[in-house]
């Protein structure tokens, strides 16, 4: 979803390159065996001359545990990165300016990896009150998957006790609904003045 979606929001003065690592299917290798390529990957983009380099991945910047990722931070400036973060900080990143305290998390993963997920999110200083795994079953899965389905999903698990849903992965269609979501939020609670725009809240909040 990087190139179809994420790039069209890029802002206008600002280049985007990307670089892909074969995580997936027989493709997905423990954290000792992904530094080496993550290395390389970055040490491409370097060559680029970018300013930042950003590995994207939310599941595996998170299924080691904030020390595994810690590793990964460290293997993409041994690439030559001049600043590096991953999803998972860039996740961190957005809970602190939205002041999130308590999350719902929902993936397209199974219930071990999304397990490994709510792990990091603890030991990160969340709390996580309920997690869902939509178990799609690999990559094609994740981005198959319709951002009607994702309304679908968020609407059936809908509770009070949260700040925040936490849709997790990279490689899932819903930048065209996070707008429809905080609107359709707002409305269920009373008194709220949240008027998301285009990407919503926490996109309103970096561009001040």
């Amino acid at each position: 979803m990087v190139e179809d979606q994420m790039v069209r929001y890029v802002p206008e003065q600002v280049g985007a390159h990307v670089t892909r690592l074969r995580m997936t299917g027989a493709q997905r290798m423990s954290l000792a065996e992904l530094l080496p390529k993550v290395r390389e990957a970055a040490a491409s983009l370097a060559d680029a001359h970018c300013d930042v380099v950003a590995f994207h991945c939310t599941a595996n910047s998170m299924e080691n545990g904030l020390e595994g990722e810690q590793k990964i931070l460290e293997a993409v400036r041994e690439g030559g990165a001049k600043h590096a973060t991953t999803t998972a900080t860039a996740c961190r990143n957005a809970f602190e300016a939205l002041r999130v305290k308590q999350l719902l998390l929902i993936t397209p993963y199974d219930a071990q990896t999304t397990e490994h997920e709510a792990v990091y999110l603890r030991a990160a200083g969340y709390e996580v009150v309920q997690q869902v795994a939509r178990d799609l079953r690999g990559s094609d899965g994740y981005c198959g998957a319709t951002p009607d389905s994702w309304i679908a999903t968020v609407r059936e698990v809908k509770r009070d006790d949260v700040d925040t849903y936490f849709l997790s992965c990279a490689n899932i269609n819903v930048m065209g609904i996070i707008d429809d979501l905080e609107r359709e939020d707002a409305l269920r609670a009373a008194g709220s003045s949240v008027q998301p725009d285009r990407l919503g809240r926490i996109f309103n909040l970096a561009t001040v």
